[in-house]
């Protein structure tokens, strides 16, 4: 890249429009302090993309914008263009800038108070585009090969960073940082976004759930409105039927109210009458019934002082029935002990009798009776020492059998206390459950969840397919709608051109019937059929009669044209009055004075003209040319949009085609989440099915294993309780009876 010119309009000190030439070789600029000199410096800068102020030494961008002066105004822009010629291949850095590729122009211009617009080559571009660009070129804004005021001590003291930037930039390779700063950021932000979308999926996830649910209570609560509405429409004619029917029971009861009223009021008069006489016959009744309350309320004082009485007499009356009977229950059980005292008294004087003539028989042998006396006491102390020790083993065998006793019923309860743990623990074994059973129910849960795993990897699969299905037909969907924007675009300024066209060539028809209306020439060659005519291209095409136009000639012995230049006839159809013109008119690239013979002329394409005589004119004809330039482009433009309508009819029906791809990739990413969905949520339940089977399965085997501890600790307190009861059993059976101890 070679800078060849700088144009500056209203930049700082260049109020005026100021064009420097760079030319091959040292180009300098000359000038006292205050000049400006430090200004074209950077404008250069400042076109090529600086955004810093105070690197323009303002404290605003607007201050690059002539401020104006005591004798001139400010201006309200600023315009720096920047002519940069390039050689060799096309810059990879630069934008769509058109079809010059050994030029760039670069334009920048602020508006007071609007900011900065970029153009390149004409085309709008940004102000990045501009940066990539330049770096391309191994230059820019802050190139170290721009170097202002005071920067000569900064390169020599530059530090190895910067140093290792200014080789850089001679290497040419700081687009590719700059590019590569750009790809980093572009990275950061797409996984920013990607993990943003991914909170978005789960969030919309759980959205779509709720709004699910919430479809599901909408419908519910459609069904139930619907429901509710037609039970109280059918509440409400029921309720309107009863009503009608009550309103015509009422007035048939209004209209037998209205009889007995009419009867009421005709029998209210006789009634009067019988109130008055009533009446008096009340007051009468009245005092009388007044007296007779008077008598009865006295009379009811009197009946109850003596129900009272009666009630004290029952009691009083039963209080003596009760002591009658006591005092005859005494007497009786008197008269019993005083028969029984008698008796006693008879017995006792018969047993006193009887003692007498004993005692006396008992006198007449007393010395033999006591020494039988002697020998019986004797005989009875040996008795009751004999007794006395009976009774003490007597004791001493019933307190030994009292706690065999004991012995034995206390080894029967534990016996039977043991048998009945025993029992119990063997029951709740029993009943518990097969634990194998619990195990088996586990490992069909166990490979369920694991089909179910496989079943989700699969999901995951089908779903990470059809997000890629997706995300392809939203590319290729999003290319084809660009595409047919783009074609659209295309086919609309076709339309707006040819219109535009139209109507030029519609406001330019009034040339007359001038023979250019008649002409088609091949493009390119529009100025050069302009230029070689002239004002004879308003003259048209004579018939019989005329004053001024083309009535034709025969060629008689015309000159060739030389071998290198062309006829313009052979790029020109026009009517045959014109064909001896033409063919004495010959095209070439360039004027180097070729030979030409009488009456022949030479055209170039731009349109400079010489004539056999010496006579040259260059840009004759401009509005002609730019008529069949327009009408040459009409007519390409008729030619060119049927193939943009097909093209665009074709993109219409790529882009219809990818919308039903998108959608149908959108339904099968929807129906893979969906799958996805309900396979997690089946594994889950599979999950807590195992886990529950395997905790139910290990705690039926614990409690298995410690039922049967539980099982053997008791059986053998059984056997235990079992040989206790045998051993009391036998120790009972040893000792002797207790009825035969009494």
């Amino acid at each position: 890249m070679q800078i060849s010119r700088l144009r500056l309009v209203g930049f700082k000190s260049f109020v005026e429009p100021t064009e420097l030439a760079i030319q091959p070789g040292l180009t300098g600029v000359v000038g006292p302090n205050g000049c400006g000199k430090s200004n074209l410096l950077e404008a250069i800068r400042w076109v090529m993309g600086e955004s810093s102020p105070k690197s323009m030494r303002g404290s605003g961008m607007d201050d690059v914008i002539f401020a104006g002066t005591e004798s001139r105004p400010a201006r309200d822009f600023a315009e720096v263009a920047l002519l940069c010629e390039t050689s060799g291949d096309a810059l990879p850095g630069t934008v769509n800038i058109g079809d010059n590729d050994e030029a760039v122009e670069i334009v920048r211009r602020i508006e007071r108070g609007a900011g900065s617009a970029y153009r390149a080559n004409g085309h709008d571009v940004r102000a990045r585009d501009v940066a990539l660009i330049f770096a391309d070129a191994a230059t820019g804004a802050h190139s170290p090969a721009l170097v202002s005021q005071g920067k000569v001590a900064g390169i020599i003291a530059a530090k190895p960073q910067e140093r290792r930037m200014l080789l850089e930039e001679a290497a040419g390779i700081a687009g590719l940082h700059v590019r590569r700063k750009e790809a980093e950021q572009k990275l950061r932000a797409t996984e920013a976004n990607l993990a943003r979308l991914a909170d978005i999926l789960a969030d919309m996830d759980a959205r779509a759930a709720a709004l699910k649910r919430q479809a599901r209570a909408a419908e519910r609560y459609t069904t139930l409105t619907e429901t509710i509405r037609i039970a109280e429409g059918r509440m409400i004619f029921a309720r309107w039927r009863d009503a009608a029917a009550a309103a015509d029971a009422a007035r048939a009861e209004m209209q037998s109210a209205e009889a007995a009223v009419t009867a009421a009021q005709s029998a209210q008069g006789t009634a009067n009458h019988a109130q008055v006489t009533a009446l008096a016959a009340l007051g009468a009744a009245r005092e009388a019934a007044t007296a007779a309350r008077e008598a009865e309320h006295k009379l009811a004082t009197q009946l109850l002082a003596l129900r009272s009485d009666a009630a004290a007499a029952a009691l009083k009356l039963a209080d003596l029935d009760a002591e009658e009977a006591r005092i005859t229950r005494d007497r009786d059980a008197e008269d019993a002990l005083a028969r029984e005292g008698a008796a006693a008294i008879e017995r006792l004087d018969q047993v006193a009798k009887t003692a007498t003539a004993a005692l006396a028989a008992l006198d007449l042998d007393r010395p033999e009776r006591d020494r039988a006396n002697q020998v019986a006491a004797d005989a009875l102390r040996d008795a009751d020492v004999r007794l006395a020790e009976t009774r003490a083993q007597s004791a001493n065998e019933m307190a030994e059998r009292r706690i065999a006793e004991a012995a034995d019923a206390e080894a029967a309860r534990r016996e039977e206390r043991v048998g009945a743990e025993l029992a119990r623990l063997t029951r709740e074994r029993d009943q518990l459950g097969d634990p194998a059973a619990a195990q088996a129910a586990a490992r069909a849960a166990t490979a369920a969840m694991a089909q179910l795993v496989e079943t989700a990897a699969q999901a995951e699969a089908a779903l990470g397919e059809a997000t890629t299905a997706r995300e392809t037909a939203d590319t290729d969907f999003a290319a084809a709608q660009q595409a047919l924007a783009e074609g659209r675009a295309s086919l609309a300024a076709l339309d707006s051109e040819a219109a535009a066209l139209d109507r030029s060539l519609a406001a330019s028809a009034g040339d007359g019937d001038g023979v250019i209306g008649a002409l088609k020439v091949a493009p390119g060659y529009e100025a050069a059929l302009a230029a070689a005519l002239g004002d004879d291209l308003s003259a048209p095409v004579l018939g019989a009669s005329g004053v001024r136009g083309w009535k034709g000639a025969i060629a008689d012995h015309d000159p060739p044209l030389l071998d290198e230049l062309t006829p313009l006839a052979a790029r020109v159809e026009a009517p045959a009055a014109l064909a001896r013109r033409l063919a004495q008119i010959g095209v070439a690239e360039r004027d180097t004075g070729q030979r030409l013979a009488v009456g022949q002329r030479l055209v170039t394409r731009d349109g400079a003209v010489r004539r056999w005589d010496g006579f040259v004119t260059r840009g004759d004809g401009a509005a002609a040319a730019d008529r069949l330039i327009r009408r040459n482009r009409r007519e390409a433009l008729s030619h060119q949009r049927p193939e943009v309508a097909i093209g665009v009819d074709q993109l219409a029906a790529l882009a219809a085609t990818a919308q039903t791809v998108r959608e149908g990739n959108a339904q099968a990413l929807a129906r893979a989440r969906t799958a996805l969905a309900d396979v997690e949520a089946a594994l889950r339940a599979a999950r807590r099915t195992a886990d529950d089977a395997e905790a139910t399965a290990q705690r039926l085997a614990e409690r298995a294993t410690r039922l049967n501890d539980q099982i053997a600790v008791i059986a053998g307190e059984a056997e235990l309780a079992a040989a206790a009861r045998r051993d009391t059993a036998a120790t009972l059976a040893a000792l002797p009876d207790g009825a035969a101890m009494t």
